[in-house]
């Protein structure tokens, strides 16, 4: 949880971003993608302790709060990135979580309300592709999406990382424990081909993970810092190219030092800023 407060410190302090407290998300958006019955239960603190297990903390009013925020700020990052080109939540990519059920340190499923937020409240028209690469597969937002045209879910992932069971999205790719550089930009620009053949988005919700780093605890990859920003910078660009705004999150990092994935995460953002100082200069 501390690096958010410590991410934080260091954004506010960069040329050309403007921070802004994380609004809460209301009931009716949250209700876009998720169970009635689940809201309530998370509402009123009557998960079951299976349920909060399978969240991964246990149930307070602050994590009800937080969790709304965190979706809130996915959402005003979208509406941010309509009008400005690019926006980011500083937490979010909360990507584990299903209609009916918190799962992974997820509650709410921000990219998936967001998605559906646009849609709904901007433009019923909006084809929204959501680039999930943190480390671990998108199962939650492929599942809540799995019949819908409309919105495009791609994940780049471990392959024998969890969710051990994974779901399908429009686009899975999965890749070999110890994968490195080479391999995993590879298969971003196939993924990122494959999305302009046949999907053609207006709008990106990108979930950029800091855990496929060579010194994610959890990551299983074998990315460099090198690898992750040009990661970053070819999603960014991807964007720029084609004039499609881009909300962005931070999603997993869990660095065997905490300093490595605030560096990674501050990293993505330092990209967006040079993507985003080129596109208005």
């Amino acid at each position: 949880m501390e690096k958010y407060a410590r991410l934080r410190d260091k954004v506010k302090i960069l040329e050309g971003i403007k921070l802004e407290q994380a609004p809460s998300i209301a009931d009716t958006q949250i209700l876009y993608v998720h169970d009635p019955c689940y809201l309530q239960k998370v509402i009123q603190g009557t998960l079951s302790s299976e349920e909060q297990k399978e969240i991964g903390f246990p149930w307070s009013p602050q994590m009800v709060q937080r969790s709304r925020r965190s979706a809130g700020a996915t959402l005003a990052a979208a509406k941010a990135a309509l009008q400005d080109g690019i926006a980011t939540n500083l937490a979010g990519g909360t990507h584990h979580a299903y209609r009916n059920m918190g799962s992974g340190f997820c509650v709410f499923n921000d990219s998936a309300i967001t998605a559906r937020a646009l849609q709904k409240e901007i433009d019923s028209k909006l084809r929204i592709a959501i680039i999930d690469l943190d480390v671990h597969q998108g199962n939650g937002t492929a599942h809540i999406f799995k019949n819908d045209a409309s919105i495009f879910t791609l994940s780049i992932h471990g392959e024998n990382n969890f969710p051990f069971k994974k779901e399908t999205s429009d686009l899975d790719i999965g890749l070999a424990d110890g994968s490195d550089d080479q391999t995993y930009l590879n298969a971003l620009n196939i993924a990122l081909d494959h999305l302009n053949t046949h999907f053609k988005p207006d709008f990106i919700i990108y979930l950029a993970g800091a855990d496929p780093h060579e010194d994610d605890r959890l990551g299983r990859l074998n990315i460099s810092t090198e690898g992750m920003r040009h990661r970053d910078e070819t999603i960014f660009q991807y964007g720029k190219d084609r004039q499609i705004p881009i909300a962005f999150s931070m999603a997993g990092g869990y660095g065997k030092e905490i300093t490595s994935t605030i560096n990674i995460h501050l990293q993505t953002i330092q990209t967006a800023l040079q993507c985003h100082m080129h596109h208005i200069g």
